[in-house]
């Protein structure tokens, strides 16, 4: 039974991958385009499978009327909630798009100003306990950013915002294409090692 599930795996990797390299061949990407709606459908029933073992978990702490349950109660209405109007009025609509608009993005653009001051605060407290030169960078890079991006009383100052968009346009975007390109080559890896069948993560050993 391993060896057959390993061999439906390597085969069905190795005709998704076939259909990128040969796009004339109608047959591999009729069937690449299956196998990738396979993979999505599977995809959406585990994410619904990960929503109801959520809702679960909260229901479970509401009943035991452990700490913190009344945030727990409001997930639950908010994440039925949103299922509903979703199901009801689709993505696209205004309501949909009303919501988007109301609550995430300022939820995310608050949750995003907190964990800028966070960092800040963190770094002050790290040159507390060890006053090295990371420490001295870190601190000094986000209290830049901070200054940078928010808005002044007195006005911004073009020098430091100038130094801040420069931060986060080379430096940051570096950095971030650098990780990027190592969890590229981490997933390739891990991609040939499934193909060959040095790593069997559907069962076997």
């Amino acid at each position: 039974m391993r060896i057959l599930a390993a061999v439906i795996a390597i085969a069905a990797g190795l005709l998704v991958l076939a259909g990128y390299f040969f796009p004339e061949i109608s047959v591999l990407v009729t069937i690449q385009t299956l196998l990738l709606n396979w993979a999505l459908l599977m995809l959406a029933a585990a994410t619904l499978v990960g929503a109801l073992n959520l809702a679960a978990v909260h229901t479970n702490k509401i009943r035991r009327r452990e700490k913190g349950n009344l945030y727990s109660a409001v997930l639950l209405v908010f994440l039925f909630g949103v299922f509903m109007l979703g199901l009801i009025f689709k993505p696209g609509h205004e309501v949909m798009r009303l919501l988007l608009n109301g609550l995430l993005l300022p939820v995310e653009a608050s949750l995003m100003a907190v964990l800028a001051v966070t960092l800040l605060y963190a770094g002050v407290r790290l040159l507390r306990r060890r006053a090295d030169f990371t420490s001295l960078i870190f601190v000094a890079t986000a209290a830049l950013i901070l200054l940078g991006s928010a808005t002044l009383p007195f006005g911004n100052i073009p020098v430091v915002t100038s130094i801040s968009l420069w931060v986060k346009q080379v430096l940051a975007v570096g950095g971030a294409r650098g990780i990027l390109i190592g969890v590229a080559l981490g997933s390739l890896l891990t991609g040939l090692r499934v193909l060959f069948g040095a790593d069997r993560p559907y069962g076997g050993n």
